[in-house]
Parts: C-alpha cells; sequence; structure tokens
C-alpha cells in the first residue's frame, strides 16, 4: 500500500494534501481506543472539493491517517503554536483534548521514529520532488496546502473559526501578491468569512517550504468544514450543493495563483 498517491501535472501549482487519508495500518488501529476509531480529525473529502478545480494542477496526497502521524508536523516534534494547545507530530488526542489511544497503547518513541521512516518522510520526499519538477518547468512554483477543521472545537479555539483561514507565517512563505490574491477573492466571497495569519498561520509544510526568494511560494487554506459538509459530526457527509458555491470560489484562487506564477516566469 503506498503511502502517498501523486497525480503530476505541469501547472505551477502543486496542492497539497496531508490530512485527507484515513489509512490506518491494523496493528496501529487495534490500539485505537473507540474514540481514535472514529477519526473525526480528518480534513474530509477536501481531495473531492478540490478535484478538478486546476485541470493541470500536481496533486500530492498522503493516504494515511493523521493519528498514524501528522504530515503536517515538524518531524522534530517542535510545536507549531507555543503555548496554545494543540495537536502533536503523533496525536495523544484529538482536537477535543479527548484520549484516542487504549491504555497503555500510546505511540513510543520508537512508535514515532518508525513512523517518521515510513510515512512522513516518504509524504514529504514526493511533495519536495514535485515541487523540485514543477520548479524546474517554471522557475517558480506556488504550494498551497489544502485543509478544513470543523467551525468550533473550545479546545483549539474560542467562538467560531471564519469559513476561510489563510495562513502564510505572517507574510513570509510568499509574494505579497499571492498572499493578496487569497485575501482578495475570499474577502469577497458573499456570504463567507475569512481572515489572513488567525488562529492558524500555516503549518510545517508551509512554513518549511515556502522560500518565496527562491521561487517557492507556498500559502495554507484552512476550510472551516461547514462550508462544505452536512454537519460536521458522523458521517461528516459532503454536501453537493454548499461545496459547489465553494468551489467557485478556490477555483478563482487557483486560477489567479496559476497566472501569477505564470508571470513571474523567468
Amino acid at each position: 500500500m503506498s503511502v502517498v498517491d501523486i497525480h503530476r501535472g505541469r501547472s505551477p501549482i502543486i496542492l497539497g494534501l496531508p490530512h485527507t487519508g484515513t489509512d490506518v495500518p491494523p496493528d496501529i488501529w487495534e490500539r485505537l481506543n473507540d474514540n481514535g476509531q472514529l477519526l473525526a480529525d480528518t480534513d474530509w473529502h477536501i481531495h473531492e472539493l478540490y478535484a478538478g478545480l486546476l485541470s493541470d494542477a500536481t496533486t500530492v496526497r498522503a493516504t494515511f491517517h493523521r493519528y498514524v502521524i501528522d504530515a503536517n508536523r515538524d518531524p522534530s516534534g517542535t510545536s507549531l503554536y507555543p503555548g496554545q494547545n494543540t495537536t502533536g507530530l503523533v496525536p495523544e488526542t484529538d482536537f477535543d483534548g479527548e484520549a484516542i489511544w487504549k491504555e497503555g497503547e500510546a505511540p513510543t518513541e520508537e512508535d514515532i521514529a518508525y513512523r517518521l521512516q515510513h510515512f512522513h518522510a516518504p509524504y514529504h520526499a514526493a511533495l519536495a520532488a514535485e515541487i523540485d519538477r514543477v520548479k524546474a518547468i517554471h522557475g517558480v512554483a506556488i504550494l498551497y496546502d489544502c485543509h478544513s477543521i470543523r467551525s468550533h472545537i473550545p479546545f483549539l479555539f474560542e467562538g467560531k473559526l471564519p469559513d476561510f483561514n489563510i495562513g502564510t507565517d505572517m507574510g513570509k512563505t510568499c509574494d505579497p501578491a499571492a498572499e493578496a490574491i487569497a485575501v482578495d477573492v475570499t474577502s469577497a466571497a458573499e456570504g463567507y468569512t475569512s481572515i489572513l495569519n488567525g488562529r492558524f498561520k500555516g503549518g510545517w509544510t508551509t512554513r518549511h517550504y515556502g522560500q518565496p526568494d527562491k521561487g517557492m511560494h507556498a500559502i495554507q487554506m484552512e476550510l472551516a468544514q461547514c462550508t462544505h459538509l452536512e454537519t460536521e459530526r458522523p458521517p461528516f457527509a459532503y454536501d453537493g450543493d454548499k461545496a459547489a458555491k465553494l468551489r467557485t470560489h478556490l477555483k478563482t484562487i487557483l486560477t489567479r495563483m496559476e497566472d501569477f506564477a505564470l508571470a513571474l516566469r523567468p
């Protein structure tokens, strides 16, 4: 079983999908408790939401679940948000702060080392290879990292999360013009709310690969799941009508970013 699914295109846009996978090896599955086996913290249907929006984009999708290991966390284990509640490289709890492992079955240091080697590292090797390939074609690349999360999670943030959460690590990971595209489109999207570098400022992937001075731009889009799911609880069903409306705005973002990147080519 491959831990990463790759679709190669020739657009300067690369879609990263680190949290849509639901594969959990049997030996790890047996160690999850009933709460953990709900896999509630999946980025539900995000690969479906973005499918076909940009015909020649490259996609790199982790097939494994974030409870195996989180592909959007620093492999060193360093927290992305020091001083705030969050989940780690291999989560011990879900987003509500509830345990996901059976008593005595939490991952050990040896487990984490194994999962880094066999899941996290292959995903990022594939992503880095696609970035290099696309950059070799155009001299520039934009990594658009696709995410979603429930809109109400008191353990992680107060109140209701905005619909569009744009993360660029306070402008460090991409050209200001690329950031402005996402801000302009989401701010003008009727019926939606948006924020730049709010609770989510871009995960490790965005921060690691975003090097605009080298022609490598990265931006994270965290969507509130109420924008495309029927409800934010099991079975986390996809709402086609909501999604169709949302997809028009996502397509505009990606199309404008592609045009921006093509205009930067040497």
